[in-house]
């Protein structure tokens, strides 16, 4: 079972173990996914017997990630991420939001700043997606702006900073997207632009993952995301 996360998710547990009905009690039963939460241990406690598991979490989303938070309101995201794309070397970002609606939005605005911009998110037919992953991977677009969507089962090794507009709301979804750039051992840059009301989100994610998202710095050394035959002067 891939992407067994989402899969055991509330709302596909019953159909799952409603097919598990039509299978032989004998059966060998393995789930994969860059992340188990609780749901999915659940699953496995009711019906593997002593399962064995291969844990490279570590590998696949953390390694190679740098991690900060940015403190704004979000009058002032729009005005934060340009900053930030006038002073970061990327080489290719992916911009996650939280809705169809603000993806489009601020694909919208980040064109009028005078950068090259695609979007991509569920409410778009299969074939224009297809098309936008396509080109982005080809490199003809530097930014990418995007629905959650994008986060699974989709790698491009040429992404080395990601970009949360929105914070996501679990520790789940927030290793997905940072996944982004820090696969192929390349080293990536996550940062996430934290509201008031996100506090206790960053601090949930952080707890259950183990790891540190520090406040940006004035600048950001280049070393920590950029390969060193790219680095400028």
């Amino acid at each position: 079972m891939d992407e067994a996360d989402k899969l055991l998710s509330p709302e596909f547990t019953p159909i799952v173990e409603q097919l598990l009905t039509y299978f032989p009690k004998d059966r060998q039963i393995m789930l994969y996914s860059a992340t188990f939460p609780m749901i999915v241990k659940t699953f496995k406690d009711k019906h593997m017997i002593k399962p064995y598991e291969i844990n490279l979490m570590d590998e696949l989303t953390l390694r190679g990630v740098t991690q900060y938070y940015a403190f704004v309101e979000e009058r002032q995201k729009v005005h934060c991420l340009n900053t930030l794309f006038s002073k970061l070397q990327i080489n290719q970002s992916i911009i996650f939001c939280n809705s169809t609606n603000r993806v489009e939005l601020l694909a919208k605005k980040i064109t009028e700043l005078g950068y090259s911009c695609f979007y991509s998110h569920a409410k778009m037919l299969q074939s224009h997606r297809n098309r936008v992953f396509h080109d982005f991977r080809n490199g003809v677009c530097r930014n990418l702006v995007c629905s959650d969507l994008l986060t699974r089962g989709i790698d491009i090794q040429a992404v080395n900073v990601v970009i949360n507009f929105d914070f996501p709301k679990n520790a789940e979804t927030y290793l997905h997207r940072i996944g982004r750039s820090g696969r192929f051992g390349h080293l990536g840059l996550a940062i996430n632009l934290i509201t008031y009301d996100d506090r206790f989100n960053l601090y949930k994610i952080e707890q259950e993952l183990g790891t540190e998202i520090a406040a940006i710095p004035p600048v950001i050394d280049k070393r920590l995301y950029v390969a060193p035959s790219a680095l400028d002067g």
